[in-house]
């Protein structure tokens, strides 16, 4: 359990071990399967391991969840205690917190696989010849039942994940992304399909640790040589998909500040660096024409309403004679809504050639604890994150941004992570994904990392072009293989000509969204059932 914990921290980045997925989750299977020696069946010195009970799968599988969590997700104790203005032994607890809640759903992965396994289905039998004595009523055939179900199990919990308490953060297929030619399944069944064939090759591995051993090579080679094929997909380049429009991703490196460092005159000079390095950026031709500007999320106070913020984006895109999508505070009411009540969205508001502020995405899915607060009255001791502009309200729609006929399938930073919000873009007709992120929260950690490679996902899933611009980096441009085709350095103020293309096709995933996942949850219903209808049949 402790290994399997470690080996899914490394499998994401920084470590980036990401060939170790197939064998990461072995050993919790292995844990839980061969759980417990029940004093029954200690015949002749022999101990006989059965399944764990559901209870002390759950300990298992919540144990390793919690270090998992702890050691992907450490970032969260710098944000809340550097950002949040938590002190660290609130900060250490908030950290604590949050590990302990979504390990739950590793320990519901535990409870379900030892339910399907069973644990109560072994009796002794007098009349059996050899010395042990032993008869293990369906024994084989639960084993095999609980790891044929595993993977199905697994992407079951994930959704679950996703949709119950909307943390998909690094879904195990995610650790694939640079498997170019295994992520094509993708299109089919999103991340959820890479995630199944992760756990069935680990569910190989612990079979081979479950049998007898004059079984055991026969099992592993046969283990061993899946992962080789699976993996060897990452050593197979597909060829360069043609771009023949270019954006220009302005990385302003903005610092996070309180809001009385950012006077007037600090205001008006980040306005004007931002626009030098959009209209002049370095190394690029001086009549260089680009399709689109991106200025992204950012920590800066750029309220759509400030008419310093409005005339300087608007001349940006005069100037420039070119489309511009600017992160900013959306200030009611929003161009969709025929609100009079003043209210503020983290937004992208699109300008046009000739200045004229045409449209506006107001984000949909916001932060816990950084964008809003759950139950404010029990977790107002958090906050810091939402003190310098109140608490944002939630979009209300994820039509594409209309420039000038090309469709930007707009995402805001954290709702990256979400495989069926991001589809709904390019199922609304949305030509190439732009997602804006302000990653300066993230700090020194390797947040950043894993936030970037769960968008590449996403590019993957719906076969487009993404274009990911961010405050402090890495900013990209993403090919729909997943591939990081052009990217600036991380932390400083510059910006990137980023090649895409358009595209209105749709990928079996788009159209249907999260179908695979849901027949994993029915079937692994279907095993649990079959666990008490038909508990000594094999599957």
């Amino acid at each position: 359990m402790l290994v399997s914990a470690a080996l899914q921290v490394v499998i994401f980045p920084l470590p980036g071990m990401y060939g170790l997925s197939w064998v990461a989750v072995a050993p919790l299977l292995v844990a839980v399967l061969r759980g417990r020696v029940p004093e029954t069946l200690q015949l002749d010195g022999q101990a006989r391991l059965v399944p764990a009970t559901p209870w002390q799968g759950f300990v298992l599988g919540y144990v390793c969840g919690i270090l998992w969590f702890a050691g992907t997700c450490y970032w969260i104790f710098d944000t809340m205690h550097r950002y949040g203005g938590l002190p660290i032994p609130a900060a250490v607890l908030a950290l604590i917190l949050f590990c302990m809640y979504v390990g739950l759903y590793h320990g519901m992965f535990g409870l379900l696989l030892a339910l399907v396994a069973g644990s109560n289905n072994f009796r002794l039998d007098k009349s059996r010849s050899d010395k042990s004595g032993l008869k293990a009523a369906g024994s084989g055939a639960s084993m095999r039942r609980a790891l044929v179900a595993a993977p199905f199990l697994w992407v079951a919990v994930e959704l679950a994940r996703t949709r119950i308490t909307g943390f998909p953060w690094e879904l195990l297929g995610c650790s694939q992304t640079a498997n170019f030619a295994l992520t094509r399944i993708a299109t089919l069944t999103g991340v959820y399909g890479l995630s199944f064939e992760i756990l069935l090759v680990n569910s190989v591995f612990a079979a081979a640790f479950l049998v007898a051993k004059e079984q055991r090579k026969r099992l592993l080679v046969a283990a061993c040589v899946a992962t080789a094929i699976l993996q060897a997909g990452q050593l197979v380049a597909p060829p360069p998909v043609a771009a023949d429009r270019t954006a220009l991703l302005v990385q302003p490196n903005i610092p996070i500040l309180e809001g009385a460092m950012w006077t007037r005159e600090y205001f008006q000079g980040t306005l004007r660096d931002l626009t030098a390095k959009s209209l002049h950026p370095a190394g690029e031709k001086a009549d260089q024409h680009f399709d689109l500007i991106v200025w992204p999320e950012s920590p800066s106070p750029f309220y759509t309403n400030d008419p310093l913020f409005r005339d300087a984006v608007s001349e940006l895109a005069r100037q420039s004679k070119t489309w511009v999508v600017a992160g900013s505070i959306g200030i009611t009411p929003a161009m969709h809504s025929g609100g009079e009540s003043s209210q503020i969205f983290n937004s992208a508001a699109l300008v046009s050639p000739q200045g004229e502020w045409v449209g506006r995405y107001d984000k949909v899915h916001l932060v816990p604890f950084g964008e809003y607060l759950p139950f404010p009255r029990l977790f107002a001791f958090a906050g810091g994150l939402t003190k310098e502009v109140g608490e944002f309200q939630r979009g209300a729609s994820r039509t594409p941004l209309d420039a000038g006929g090309e469709r930007l399938g707009m995402f805001i930073c954290y709702e990256s992570i979400f495989p069926d919000e991001v589809r709904q873009g390019p199922l609304e007709g949305a030509q190439v994904l732009l997602n804006i992120s302000n990653d300066g929260w993230y700090g020194d950690s390797g947040a950043w990392k894993q936030h970037l490679q769960q968008t590449e996902m996403r590019a993957i899933e719906n076969d487009r072009w993404l274009l990911a611009a961010t405050n402090t980096g890495m900013t990209a441009s993403i090919d729909p293989y997943g591939r990081i085709v052009a990217a600036t350095p991380r932390k400083v103020r510059t910006a990137l000509a980023a090649p895409y293309a358009l595209s209105s096709g749709t990928t079996f995933y788009t159209r249907h969204g999260d179908w695979f996942a849901y027949l994993c949850a029915i079937i692994s219903g279907g095993a649990l059932l079959a666990r008490f209808v038909f508990p000594n049949r094999a599957p």
